[in-house]
């Protein structure tokens, strides 16, 4: 026969043993809520970045493509007879490129480049439309199509470059009424927040550089030969964005 025993104790956990377990889970949900936090920033920081970074080599090369296109062609002009085709300032450039097959027409374009702003932002902007031919000018046209290629708080910019008769390299802010293409242009692209040029000195190289008469339908193989001969007119060894 066994004898009923009073229990010395009981089972289970105290409230003040429940509420310290509670405090220590309560510190490590915090603490690894706080990791997965600082994590995902960086994730998404170094995610952005090379977003960034992608959007503004792909613009890169859009932009040395349209450059490298620019066709010697004449257009009429309000002031000073015919000029070239290309008519560029600061924050606005125009100019008639070779068609793509990527935009159904293998004709030439007329390609714009705009700097537009809103607010702090700043936007790169790329137009097109088909160009009609010499009896046009830029105003007759409507380019369309949009596309931003750069956008952020950047300071954006164009120069462009000539070469001078003694062979050097000389820079300006506007190109209106030439009768020739620039060799160079630059893009100047600088972060607003920390100052950085994030392009350097690289330079967009325009190929075509013969005088307007080559561009005539009725031009001659002498008038290209001019042009190699002309003084000037070979560019010399530089950093290039091809």
């Amino acid at each position: 026969m066994q004898r009923n025993r009073t229990p010395t104790g009981c089972d289970g956990f105290t409230l003040i043993e429940v509420l310290a377990a509670l405090a220590i889970a309560s510190v490590i949900i915090m603490a690894s809520a706080a990791l997965v936090h600082n994590v995902a920033l960086f994730f998404d920081r170094g995610t952005r970045q090379v977003t960034e970074a992608e959007r503004l080599m792909l613009a890169v090369e859009r932009l040395a493509g349209d450059f490298g296109s620019a066709r010697f062609a004449s257009r009429k002009a309000q002031v000073g007879g015919p000029a070239a085709a290309f008519a560029g300032e600061a924050g606005n450039i125009s100019f008639i490129g070779a068609g793509r097959a990527a935009s159904g027409s293998l004709d030439d374009d007329l390609i714009n480049l705009r700097v537009e702003q809103e607010g702090e932002i700043s936007r790169l902007v790329r137009r097109r439309a088909p160009w009609p031919g010499p009896p046009a000018g830029f105003e007759d046209v409507a380019p369309k199509d949009p596309v931003v290629l750069l956008e952020g708080r950047l300071d954006i910019s164009f120069v462009f470059g000539r070469f001078a008769p003694n062979g050097a390299l000389a820079w300006q802010t506007n190109w209106a009424g030439e009768k020739v293409l620039p060799h160079y242009v630059r893009l100047n692209l600088r972060d607003r927040t920390t100052g950085v040029n994030l392009l350097g000195e690289a330079d967009f190289v325009i190929r075509a550089n013969a005088p307007a008469a080559c561009g005539q339908a009725d031009a001659v193989i002498s008038c290209l030969a001019a042009a190699i001969s002309a003084p000037g007119n070979t560019p010399e060894p530089k950093r290039q964005v091809r």
